[in-house]
């Protein structure tokens, strides 16, 4: 009976076939190791020389990633934390892999990333992504059963939300078009039509990567909600967050231990999280002996990360200055010079983790603050029409998904999280 590593619990004491490859092996004079992966788990295979003296010479000559059909007993086994692995009876060779460049041994970043195909099979960045499979899994669950739906915002687009010089150019026919840096727009379209949706799609920045936090190409979910004021919006972030913790928690038991992720940080994760306003922010880090930001200055790794560790758990930076946010967003009411919005910054040196705010929805204050940004007003007419035509406060945000992964698994670099990074001019073919 052919079955895959992770049902193997359900077929103790049962001869069974899996189809795999070997990650690596080890032995002695009686016995062979095989560690052995499939896509769903990892698993030890153990061959006794004493029962098949051929077996044995064929285990121990097989090479790391050699492709293979392993025939065997499954065993419980208490030292694994899978708690289970095979007594191997038989391995019918797919194809013996020769000379495969990722060893056991330590390589540098550089080499792995130019081998990133291949890097995906290592047990670490397997657990990565099945953590970031997991974030996905949950942030589906979480929006539909609160009552969203899902749109699909294009990713060719005439115009910046965020206003900024950063996009990827190209032709559209006889027209400039742009790689979408956020669904954010079309999302409230939508919202005016179907009250709460969310996009879930790829995003792109024309700049550099200049630190392990960012990447040019990265996977934004990015909820809309009409009838949702700025606090309305933080209580669906704390609630969501919350929610990605306990699934990764509660389903990524293995994969965690694997990374040696310390879950403490992530165990404290719940709402609601403590909020800190822009101005006050920066008085905190003044007491902290920062004297190179000033009010109105946008903050670095080195002020978030002073910021977060000041509180055990995610904590909200709210009202930020006009002058460095985006044109879209409401002002604050008690404080012109800031806008209704906030950053959720992650602890443990993670950096911004969401980005969200309320949008304005008056139509001349939005064309203003379109007119002052330096933006085109033709390009933004669609967007106009919906504060013509039944506007209501509405609120939204957005959430990286590969530095949420980066924050849950604690590695330390976002473009370990990416299953294929194109950063810094390199291009995977």
């Amino acid at each position: 009976m052919k079955i895959t590593i992770n049902q193997a619990p359900q077929y103790a004491g049962q001869e069974v076939t899996i189809g795999g490859w070997l990650l690596q092996k080890r032995g002695s004079g009686k016995l062979q190791f095989l560690q052995l992966r499939d896509g769903t788990g990892f698993m030890q295979g153990v061959v006794v020389k004493a029962n098949d003296e051929a077996l044995f010479d064929t285990a121990k000559g097989l090479n790391q990633e050699t492709s293979m059909y392993v025939t065997g007993m499954i065993k419980e086994d208490e030292r694994s934390s899978f708690g289970y692995e095979m007594e191997v009876s038989g391995i019918e060779i797919i194809q013996s892999a020769e000379g495969y460049p990722i060893t056991p041994k330590e390589h540098g970043p550089e080499f792995l990333l130019d081998n990133r195909h291949l890097w995906l099979r290592s047990r670490k960045q397997h657990a990565v992504m099945n953590i970031r499979n997991q974030i996905i899994k949950s942030t589906y669950d979480f929006y539909f059963d609160n009552g969203f739906k899902k749109i699909d915002s294009p990713i060719l687009t005439s115009s910046s939300p965020e206003g900024t010089t950063e996009l990827f150019h190209t032709k559209y026919f006889d027209e400039d078009a742009y790689l979408s840096q956020s669904g954010q727009l079309y999302a409230e379209a939508a919202a005016m039509a179907h009250g709460k949706v969310f996009t879930f799609g790829p995003t792109f920045r024309a700049e550099k990567s200049k630190t392990r936090r960012h990447l040019i190409e990265f996977w934004m979910i990015e909820p809309e909600m009409a009838f949702y004021n700025h606090e309305d919006s933080l209580v669906v972030q704390e609630q969501y967050v919350q929610y990605l913790a306990e699934n990764v928690l509660e389903n990524c038991k293995l994969d965690l231990e694997a990374l040696g992720r310390d879950t403490t940080a992530l165990e404290k994760i719940k709402a609601p999280f403590p909020r800190i306003s822009y101005t006050d922010a920066i008085e905190l880090l003044h007491k902290k002996g920062f004297d190179d930001i000033e009010w109105g200055d946008d903050f670095g790794s080195p002020h978030e990360t002073e910021i977060a560790n000041s509180f055990d758990q995610p904590v909200f930076i709210v009202n930020y200055p006009k002058a460095i946010k985006s044109f879209y967003m409401s002002t604050n009411p008690e404080d012109p010079r800031t806008v209704l919005c906030a950053d959720l910054i992650a602890p443990e040196g993670y950096g911004e983790i969401i980005g969200g705010s309320e949008r304005i929805s008056d139509y001349d204050e939005l064309k203003e603050r379109i007119v002052e940004s330096g933006l085109n007003a033709d390009a933004y007419e669609w967007y106009l029409d919906l504060r013509k035509y039944g506007t209501v406060p509405h609120s939204g945000f957005g959430l990286g998904l590969e530095r949420a992964v980066a924050w849950f698994s604690g590695v330390q670099h976002v473009r370990e999280t990416a299953p294929f990074p194109r950063l810094l001019n390199r291009l995977y073919p």
